[in-house]
């Protein structure tokens, strides 16, 4: 390949590799950013806040409009409750959903099930799922406060391997697990990873966080930013920055 063209597909499988978070409060600044990054980012991520003030009509918008929309709604309920939301989800269109993996085995297994069986009816693609490990602002402190044994680290394997087996396309994780993650997924597996931040940018309320080059090293499949790039003075030049650092761990 001339090296023209493996630069070309290395600076799209950067881009492809991001999911810029639209954590903001209304429709109107989530087009503004949208709108000012479009050019760089193929996807962006609908949390709860958004999602409840705009609800899925402004998915339905996004989705409409051709971009990749992670639908982040962490659903965690009875399986049949999950099962039904989780096709609501389809039906928007959205590239990718998630539920929560502390749900169990049970629960994933009916949402996966019941997802499949209406996109074949319904003659659409399949969005990808995957099941929420343990949040990045967790640590073992959170653990043991909420009486679950173990390592932040072990616990999160567990679940990334019941995830796996109910049938899912992967996990949300800190990109921290992502080594001992593949070793339990399908070699396919989507490794989504939170708390991204480059080495200038604050944590937040982040705890098990790592910089973009180091999450792509380890495994992580997509990188999840937010405050990093809705807060930069200049959000096309951070969004590039970002990009050129994932294209960098790519070819390394």
């Amino acid at each position: 390949m001339a090296a023209s063209s493996m630069a070309k597909t290395e600076e799209s499988e950067a881009r492809e590799r991001l999911i810029v978070a639209l954590d903001v409060a209304t429709a109107v600044e989530a087009r503004w950013i949208v709108d000012e990054l479009r050019s760089e980012v193929v996807a962006f991520k609908v949390g709860l806040q958004l999602f409840g003030s705009a609800g899925p009509s402004f998915v339905r918008e996004l989705t409409a409009a051709g971009h990749k929309i992670f639908l982040d709604l962490k659903f965690h309920d009875i399986p049949n409750t999950v099962a039904k939301a989780s096709v609501e989800a389809a039906r928007l269109g959205v590239w990718m959903f998630n539920v929560h993996a502390l749900g169990g085995g049970e629960m994933m297994r009916r949402a996966f099930d019941e997802v499949v069986a209406f996109c074949e009816t319904e003659g659409i693609t399949r969005p990808k799922m995957v099941a929420v490990t343990l949040l990045t602002s967790s640590d073992e402190s959170t653990l043991q406060e909420i009486g679950i044994s173990g390592d932040s680290e072990s616990v999160v394997v567990r679940l990334a391997g019941l995830s796996n087996f109910s049938g899912l396309d992967g996990v949300v994780a800190s990109a921290k697990e992502a080594i001992q993650i593949k070793r339990v997924l399908n070699e396919d597996s989507l490794i989504v990873s939170p708390g991204i931040r480059p080495n200038a940018a604050t944590k937040d309320d982040q705890r098990r966080v790592t910089t973009p080059g180091v999450a792509i090293t380890m495994g992580s499949t997509h990188l999840v930013v937010g405050r990093p790039i809705l807060d930069a003075p200049d959000r096309l030049a951070a969004t590039r920055s970002i990009i050129s650092e994932i294209r960098s761990s790519i070819s390394n």
